[in-house]
């Protein structure tokens, strides 16, 4: 009875050790990251804050109470007849067409962001596995559509194309942000196919799907994660840019641009801050803590540059 005890209690004890040797998940590397540094722990947050102003502030909402006109409140400063923001020519609450246009903005950027980051993957995943001609036929289309005038073609269709609206605005910027995205994975893609882990593969008479998508992919998923964050602050900008010089998104549908848009008047400007402060305010903020967090993204890819 004593030896049996004895045995317990030793693979307990061995059962212990091996859970505390293994390595940490790929999650808690990087939340170590975002938490151990201040200030992307504090960008985190903010982030999540805006979230929860944007999406959920928006559930109570709805587009015909948010673009309501009301000419006798137009110009409404900070405060005045119950709105914390003020309201615009309209006479349109400013909070809310914040809530709203800032929503709108960030499930763009996350749309295009999901299409480039799916179309860009696969592409860069063929053409840096398979090199040699396929990758120089792939590199040349890239090259073609990277050398394309993006702004201009798609000021071009968003005046061409009948019923536009924001799925089409998502297709028009996707078209073109699928490029950078393939070159970087092709890059990593490089670096991994003569890997002896790929050779081993190849040589036990694995397909090249297989390899790809279940030995080779795992390996880079933390440059995707990289990638994902830093692209929809990227996408985010674009869209606000286009609907800043009034080819982004209907100006029946709120947006952060449409909002930055009054700007564009001297009076407004001057006079009227609260038509375009807060929304530029929320794009600067939205953009620098999506940065900060991709720096410590970068870090958890990165064992060098790990805070202890």
């Amino acid at each position: 009875m004593a030896k049996e005890e004895q045995t317990k209690q030793t693979q307990t004890v061995a059962a212990t050790d091996a859970k505390v040797s293994l390595p940490p998940s790929g999650f808690r590397v990087v939340w170590h990251e975002i938490w151990k540094d201040k200030i992307s722990r504090l960008a985190f947050f903010v982030i999540v804050l805006i979230f929860l102003l944007t999406f959920g502030g928006s559930l109570f909402l709805s587009k015909g109470q948010v673009t309501q006109i009301n000419i006798l409140q137009s110009y409404a400063g900070w405060g005045q007849d119950g709105h914390l923001l003020g309201t615009d020519d309209g006479g349109r609450d400013i909070l809310n067409l914040l809530m709203m246009g800032g929503r709108n903005s960030i499930l763009i950027g996350l749309s295009v962001t999901a299409i480039t980051e799916v179309v860009g993957l696969i592409i860069g995943l063929v053409s840096g596995y398979y090199g040699g001609f396929i990758d120089s036929i792939i590199m040349r289309v890239v090259d073609f559509v990277q050398i394309l005038p993006q702004m201009p073609i798609i000021i071009v269709l968003t005046t061409t194309i009948p019923n536009y609206n924001a799925f089409t605005l998502v297709l028009l910027i996707a078209m073109f942000g699928w490029t950078s995205t393939s070159r970087y994975y092709r890059s990593f893609i490089l670096s991994q196919r003569g890997r002896d882990y790929v050779l081993a593969s190849k040589t036990s008479g694995s397909s090249d799907l297989k390899i790809m998508f279940r030995e080779v992919l795992p390996n880079i998923t933390s440059m995707i994660i990289i990638d994902v964050v830093l692209t929809v602050a990227g996408n985010i900008g674009i869209e606000t840019a286009l609907s800043f010089i009034g080819y982004g998104l209907p100006t029946t549908t709120p947006s952060l641009g449409t909002l930055i848009g009054f700007a564009n008047d001297p009076v407004n400007v001057i006079n009227r801050p609260w038509l375009w402060l807060p929304a530029t305010v929320l794009l600067l903020v939205i953009s620098l803590s999506i940065n900060y967090i991709g720096r410590a993204l970068q870090r958890a890819g990165d064992a060098r540059q790990r805070e202890n």
